[in-house]
This record gives structure tokens, sequence and C-alpha cells, in this order.
């Protein structure tokens, strides 16, 4: 490689991780906020709430990729131009596609980075988040159990505990159960431990009493017991184990939509073709960013007040074919071909940085030719 195209790739390499890493961190922190309210809010530790957050990077990281090629590209050009270092190259002979060679690299770096991350590390993720909420839904105890409060797991019931005890034991247990309001069930115990089966989770209560208030004239009953067993399967919300989402299925499965996934998932055939075909595309959306961006600044000349304008066509650019992207979803998801427009918003974007880079050595060559002329 060219001692230049080392040059430049390197300046890349390095603004690009520094704007990796500040879009990283500022998407996660936003996500952050909300799951840490969802987490600590049911009950949950700061060690769980770690644990989802890394689960969540390497999606973060997918779709930010684009956006610090993008940024990458344009800072290091503008640069370039400030320092005149462009200029002195297109003065040797240099035209904006030899120009663009590294900046084509780079964005062939970054999109090898996003099509491990959309092929490889995303759907582990996703299907490793999707096995802990299932854990955290299951996790009754860390939910919904506060000793000394009351709280309402659920529409009509009543939940108080006076103690839990370091062996996961629940002292001195009441439960109120009014969602019949013909016949208000309230039971009291003793203790109570909680046991999942095969039906669903289970409330196991011993040396207690149920009253049961029934009827117009609100006649009371009382029975005693020394165990008694209470399905929470009304109480609590059960997630249907193994239930995956399309995020969660590996590239090979979408691509052959086996019905039975399409019944677990609740999705179409058009949706798995599309969101398969679109791990492929998506992460060339980094070429065309980065082809943008540098060529977009290359219209530029030097000006000591900077290439704003070049930088708002850039932005403006690259704001258009995320429309086009978002086009192409609604688009994609209407048939089982529809796939097909997956490709449309990469295929558009390195077509406007190729457009660009041409347009770009227009006013060179015709300077060019009126000096020879004259």
């Amino acid at each position: 490689m060219p001692r230049f195209d080392r040059y430049l790739l390197a300046q890349l390499l390095a603004v690009f991780g520094f704007f990796a890493l500040v879009l990283v961190a500022v998407y996660w922190v936003n996500r952050a906020v909300g799951l840490f309210d969802q987490l600590i809010g049911d009950g949950q530790t700061a060690v769980v709430f770690l644990e989802f957050s890394l689960l969540t990077l390497p999606n973060v990281i997918r779709v930010v990729l684009p956006v610090a090629a993008f940024a990458a590209a344009v800072y290091v050009a503008n640069r370039l131009m400030q320092e005149s270092e462009l200029v002195v190259m297109q003065a040797t002979g240099f035209s904006s596609f030899r120009l663009a060679r590294p900046v084509l690299w780079f964005g062939l770096i970054v999109t090898l980075a996003a099509l491990v991350l959309a092929h490889v590390l995303v759907p582990l993720s996703r299907e490793a988040l999707s096995a802990r909420y299932a854990e955290i839904r299951q996790n009754v105890t860390a939910r919904f159990l506060t000793d000394g409060a009351i709280t309402h797991p659920g529409a009509g019931l009543t939940l108080y505990i006076r103690e839990l005890a370091p062996s996961g034991e629940l002292l001195g247990l009441f439960l109120t159960d009014a969602r019949d309001a013909a016949a208000v069930t309230t039971y009291t115990a003793e203790k109570a431990l909680f046991a999942r089966t095969d039906s669903g989770p289970k409330l196991l209560m011993f040396n207690g009493m149920a009253q049961q208030v029934t009827g117009p004239d609100r006649r009371l009953s009382l029975t005693r017991f020394a165990d008694f067993t209470y399905d929470l399967g009304g109480l609590l919300p059960e997630a249907a184990p193994g239930t995956r989402t399309i995020d969660a299925l590996s590239t090979a499965e979408l691509l052959a939509a086996d019905t039975a996934l399409l019944a677990e998932t609740g999705a179409t055939r058009a949706a798995f073709l599309y969101d398969a075909h679109n791990r492929f595309a998506q992460p060339f959306l980094a070429v065309a960013a980065a082809l943008i961006g540098f060529a977009a600044l290359l219209m530029g000349n030097f000006s000591r007040f900077g290439l704003w304008r070049q930088v708002g066509l850039a932005v403006g650019l690259l704001v258009l074919v995320q429309a086009v992207a978002s086009v192409a979803t609604g688009l994609g998801l209407r048939s089982d071909r529809g796939w097909i427009w997956a490709y449309a918003a990469p295929v558009f974007g390195t077509a406007l940085g190729v457009a660009l880079l041409w347009w770009s050595q227009r006013p060179r060559r015709v300077a060019a030719g009126q000096g020879g002329l004259a």
C-alpha cells in the first residue's frame, strides 16, 4: 500500500475509533437510563443491570458504526483541506477517485466489522438477552416481593410479606385475591415458598388460613390449612419459554424461514427474508457514508472559514440515504420478494459518493483545458 494511502487510512481509523467510542457511549447511556429504571425498579441488582447493558452493546455498536465512519471521513477531509495536504496531493496529479481509494479501504474495514456484528455477535447477544429476560420474569421474588411493604402484583391482588428469610422463605404472608368481586379470598400463612413447576410458578403456603367472602350477603367462610398450593399463573404473566425474536435468530435460520420459526416468532416470511438480506446490506452503509463524507468536502476549495456548506451537504445527503432506507424497509416487508429493497440504501448511497467524486473533478478538468488553449 502506498505511503499516502497508509497515512490517510491511519488518520481515518484513529478518528473513527474516537467517534465510535463517543457515539456508543452517548447511545448506550441513553438506553441504559431506561434499562436502569426498569431493572432496579423490579428489584434487580446492579450486577444484573451491568450484564444487560453489556448484552445490548453489540447492537448499539452495529447501529453507530456507519455514523462514526461518516464523521471520521468528514473530520479528516476537513482537516487535510485546511492544512492544504489534499491540495498538495491534487497538485501532484491525484484525482478525486485516487484520493478516495484509502477511504474505500476504510469503509470496507468498517463494513467487515459490521458484518461480524450483524451475523454473529448481535444474534448471540439478543438470544442471551431474551433468555435472561425470561429468567427475570420468572424470578418472582426479585420482581414483586418486598418485605415490610404492601405491593400490588396485578389488578385486584394485594400482597404483603413481613420478612424475607435468607433461606428464601416468606414469613408472615398476606395475600388478597379480589379479581372476582363476587368471591374475595384472603390468604394468611406463617411462611411460604415459591416453586417453579412445568405448569408455571406456584406459591406453597404453610400453617395458614383462607377467608372467603361470597354472595350478595357477604357470607364469610374460613378454612384453616397445614399446607396449601396457590397457582401464580394468573398473578404473574409467564413468558413462553424458548420464544425468540427475529433479532435472536441466525442468518441461516432467517433465510430458511422454517414454518416452526414463523409460528414461534409470529413474523412473516417476508420479514424473515428482508432481515436476513438486511444483515448483508446494512454494513455497506459504512462505505457509502465514508465516501459521501469525503467526496462532499472535496467539492470545496480552501477557506479560512471552513467548509461548512460542504459539511451541511454531506449531512443532508446522509439523511437522504437514511430516508431511502426507511422507505425501502416498508416496501421490503410487503412481499416475499421484497428483500431486494434491503440493498437500495447502500447502492444509492455509494452511487451518491461516486457521483460526488466525479463532480468534484469537473472544475479542475475544465480549468486545465482552458489553460491549454491559452
